[in-house]
């Protein structure tokens, strides 16, 4: 119970044909409808300069012509929600129908096509990590109906010219699993698989004009925690971090301790040695449960039935913690319970 507690995030809605859903409530909302929200993107141009897509009916509309739109803010490692639907007048063929692309920090791009009874090269399609992988299925709806991104994205990782993490994704097409944590193996490109390489630590979404009014709507990121080879302490921890975790949540039982007195001083004692040793505080817990065996031998027969249950549970502590060497294997409490346990007859 002393091990961090995740943070409270409300989930979300889920979106309708008709309607977008909610964004859960620590996400940072990148496109909600309004053209208000148009101010949070730029033409993807040098010096930046306003975007000529435009925002109608809720949705944000690609203007064939006008070049790519990009964040003015940047993210790194991140869960990204998008919706799109492609013209629901069908023009063209493979590449040439309803092609735009979502581009992690605006270098690694997750496919947009109207692949729905459209083959084109597999690494091509929809949901493809494009020029890498592609989709380990074709989970579209129709032409003009909303298609659902849920993407993970992790960037790659490197230290000292040597790659810890190659980066990867994983992708969700209207709840189908396409991409289950794919390799960037460099990031991709139009048959240009590269070879591995490092990346900032952020860069802005983009979205792709490739020429065709492709609209987007319900668009909000939520940034993920640092992964252990990237110095997080959350997730996967390394050896080091982990005993460091454990040594301060010791820390603080112990200073909790010193604020009590008689059992539940002593058991929040034992506590803080399961998390990390100390020899004070190992003789102090030692001390304190032959006291408490010597207490407990005093106590008259008719009122031991009452304490069966601290009696029980201090076995049961004292076994775990002999067991996996929080105290050592030979302390002479342990014998000591199970014979006061057997004598009341209470271990049948």
């Amino acid at each position: 119970m002393n091990r961090p507690q995740p943070p409270r995030v409300t989930p979300g809605t889920f979106s309708t044909p008709e309607q977008p859903g909610r964004p859960p409530s620590d996400a940072v909302v990148l496109f909600d409808g309004t053209p208000a929200a148009l101010n949070k993107w730029e033409a993807d141009k040098n010096p930046p300069e306003p975007t000529n897509w435009v925002v109608k009916d809720g949705s944000m509309q690609c203007v064939p012509g006008s070049g790519y739109i990009r964040t003015k803010e940047e993210f790194g490692d991140c869960q990204l929600h998008v919706e799109w639907a492609a013209p629901t007048k069908v023009e063209g063929n493979s590449q040439g129908r309803g092609n735009s692309g979502v581009f992690l920090m605006g270098q690694t791009e997750i496919q947009v096509l109207d692949n729905y009874e459209n083959p084109t090269y597999a690494d091509g399609f929809a949901g493809s990590v494009y020029g890498v992988n592609p989709p380990h299925a074709n989970a579209l709806r129709a032409p003009g109906e909303w298609q659902v991104y849920d993407i993970i994205f992790r960037r790659p990782i490197f230290k000292d010219g040597k790659m810890l993490d190659s980066g990867r994704f994983t992708v969700m097409l209207n709840g189908v699993v396409v991409q289950d944590s794919t390799p960037l193996e460099g990031g991709g490109g139009h048959k240009g698989r590269s070879s591995d390489h490092a990346m900032p630590d952020k860069g802005p979404l983009k979205l792709q004009d490739h020429g065709n009014p492709v609209r987007y709507r319900n668009i909000w990121l939520r940034t993920l925690p640092k992964r252990a080879v990237d110095g997080g302490d959350m997730g996967a921890m390394t050896p080091e971090a982990a005993t460091a975790k454990k040594q301060e949540i010791a820390k603080t039982i112990r200073e909790d301790a010193a604020k009590l007195q008689g059992l539940a001083k002593l058991r929040r004692q034992m506590e803080s040695l399961c998390y990390a040793p100390d020899a004070a505080t190992s003789k102090q817990a030692q001390d304190g449960i032959l006291a408490w065996i010597a207490a407990v031998k005093q106590t008259p027969a008719a009122n031991m039935e009452a304490k069966k249950g601290e009696i029980m549970q201090m076995r049961e502590a004292v076994d775990y913690m002999t067991r996996f060497k929080f105290l050592p294997d030979d302390f002479t409490a342990k014998p000591q319970i199970d014979k006061i346990v057997e004598s009341n007859g209470w271990n049948k």
